[in-house]
């Protein structure tokens, strides 16, 4: 079977979910990859170094979602899948790429069980749903933070440009970004998150140190970022972003519901709280009650110590 991928990129360099995503569908058949944008030379020939792409496309044009839903829609008749990651861009373009295509979208896929049979989260992340797919085309998008990173490959792959570029009617006008070096937050292997209760955007920056301790991604409640104390791109949660960590470690967040169903795919949890009998707290693995101020300096000292900083 012949599957197409849409390549997630930002600042010249392809995104850890584009691995992740070719990864999660190559076992289903041919895995061709498509990097749309400007200036496309590094990002096809990193594209074309991951292990299972069979072809790498090119085409120059914008990321604005109904173009690439009308450059989709064109490319797709030559695919039984259409597949991206659910992030922000997959979001925005596979409810109008199914739209144009006339097919039912299965979306935030966790877990592929065959060709037509997939694992997706509902009800807020309490309940798993089968879903078959018996359509002659499948357009999915799939959670790369549940799935593993593609390898890279010892021979590159061919790459093709395409004349396929669409006008839109939309343009970007601006990008605003959190400038950080720290892992990327939806496919980070550890995360430590702030809650509302760090009190202040100062207090925050115990959470920023301790991350840089650990080489881990920040996150944080929905309550801590509108009451600005972190950035929107930080908020994890059921309207932030939806992350599977191997660690995550969650300080003063008592766990509302929202927040549980964007860490339902962490292997381990370590919360640090006043309470409890916070929801998070009785659903971690390992719990230290006590003042987190008084907590988290003495953790970061103890892992700087240790050698553990980076």
């Amino acid at each position: 079977m012949n599957i197409l991928v849409l390549a997630d990129h930002d600042l010249g360099a392809l995104s850890p979910s584009t691995a992740r995503t070719v990864n999660a569908v190559s076992g289903l058949g041919t895995v061709d990859l498509l990097v749309v944008g400007d200036d496309l030379d590094q990002l096809a020939a990193s594209a074309a170094t991951i292990a299972g792409v069979a072809k790498v496309l090119t085409s120059e044009g914008s990321l604005v979602a109904d173009s690439l839903a009308d450059l989709l829609s064109k490319l797709a008749m030559g695919y039984q899948y259409v597949v991206t990651s659910a992030g922000s861009v997959g979001k925005d373009v596979v409810p109008r790429l199914a739209a144009k295509l006339d097919l039912m979208p299965v979306t935030d896929i966790v877990k592929i069980l065959g060709p037509a049979s997939f694992e997706r989260p509902i009800y807020a992340g309490n309940a798993v749903q089968t879903v078959t797919d018996n359509q002659p085309r499948h357009i999915l998008s799939l959670r790369a933070s549940a799935f593993s990173a593609a390898p890279a490959s010892g021979t590159a792959a061919p790459i093709q440009a395409i004349d396929n570029a669409v006008a839109s009617a939309a343009s970007i006008i601006a990008t605003h970004r959190t400038q950080s070096d720290t892992p990327d937050l939806g496919t980070a292997q550890i995360v430590v998150g702030g809650g509302v209760a760090l009190g202040s955007a100062e207090n925050f920056q115990l959470i920023e140190k301790l991350a840089k301790s650990l080489g881990a991604a920040i996150g944080a409640t929905r309550a801590a970022v509108d009451a600005g104390f972190a950035p929107n791109d930080w908020q994890v949660g059921q309207t932030g972003k939806i992350i599977a960590p191997d660690l995550y470690i969650a300080i003063g967040i008592s766990g509302a519901l929202q927040h549980l169903a964007g860490i339902q795919g962490a292997k381990k949890i370590v919360a640090i709280n006043t309470d409890p009998e916070a929801p998070l707290v009785k659903l971690a693995d390992v719990v230290l009650i006590g003042d987190l101020f008084e907590i988290i300096p003495q953790l970061t000292a103890e892992l700087a110590r240790l050698g553990v900083s980076r």
